[in-house]
């Protein structure tokens, strides 16, 4: 099943994935996956529960390193530079890479200090420093109107789509050049899922995004591009609109017309 790749932009991509693969133990979770991604645009990442997709995406900030007895061969670039390799810091990668994961996993914090976290561990100490790096932050992430008069109030009195918001908010506030989303609408209800895809249509104006979803409708409304994951291949990837209209493999049709999945 050959992997059927779309990649004719003339700008060199934001990251590059070539020919990685990602073992737990001896058993292979993603096999040879070669992918671009391109700044400043919405790649979609879809595919049955277990494809890989999920694997591939922690690929691009190194967070499998932090899951004993993963090993992840192959090459990951950013900006034409290796993220892994003996001298390369995760943490610094993690920094131009951020991530917000399925669940909403605010700190008992305030919401202030919840996006203040990620600039504290870079080295800012002075709150009336970071002030305006939190608000920019929580207005990129249209959160601040809602939460401008209660900075100091637990994050945790927020209701659901708010605190996923709080949370791209904190990844936001270290300035990443990528933002990976796994999943980041599976636990909210349908007004807080469109206020976070409207969201993200504006996200990709100043970060790369990419975006781990098992709603297809979702992928057809945020993504410029989507990548059609199974059984831990890359199957194909193209432009959205081309790959739910016209696929050009037939696993990738059977899917996403329901024969399985």
């Amino acid at each position: 099943m050959a992997a059927v790749a779309s990649e004719t932009a003339l700008e060199a991509p934001k990251m590059r994935a070539r020919g990685v693969s990602i073992f737990y133990g001896e058993k292979a979770g993603v096999r040879d996956v070669t992918l671009d991604v391109r700044e400043h645009e919405v790649l979609a990442l879809i595919g049955p529960s277990g494809c890989g997709k999920s694997t591939f995406l922690r690929a691009l900030n190194r967070m499998n390193d932090t899951i004993d007895g993963v090993r992840t061969t192959g090459t990951v670039e950013l900006d034409g530079e290796p993220i892994y390799g003996p001298n390369i810091d995760p943490v610094l990668v993690r920094r131009r890479v951020g991530m917000v994961f399925q669940k909403s996993n605010p700190f008992p914090k305030s919401i202030f200090e919840n996006v203040a976290y990620g600039l504290r561990i870079s080295g800012d100490r002075d709150k009336k420093k970071m002030a305006p790096k939190v608000e920019r932050a929580l207005r990129q992430s249209a959160l601040w109107d809602e939460v401008k008069d209660r900075l100091d109030d637990s994050a945790l009195s927020l209701s659901g789509g708010q605190q996923q918001r709080l949370c791209i908010a904190r990844a936001l506030a270290v300035e990443p050049e990528v933002l990976l989303m796994d999943e980041p609408a599976s636990a909210l209800d349908p007004i807080a899922t469109a206020k976070l895809e409207d969201l993200i249509s504006e996200l990709h104006k100043i970060v790369t995004i990419v975006i781990v979803t098992h709603n297809m409708q979702q992928a057809a409304r945020v993504s410029q591009r989507t990548a059609f994951f199974y059984m831990g291949k890359l199957v194909e990837v193209d432009e959205t609109q081309t790959m739910f209209t016209r696929p050009s493999q037939r696993e990738t049709e059977d899917y996403i017309t329901g024969k399985f999945g």
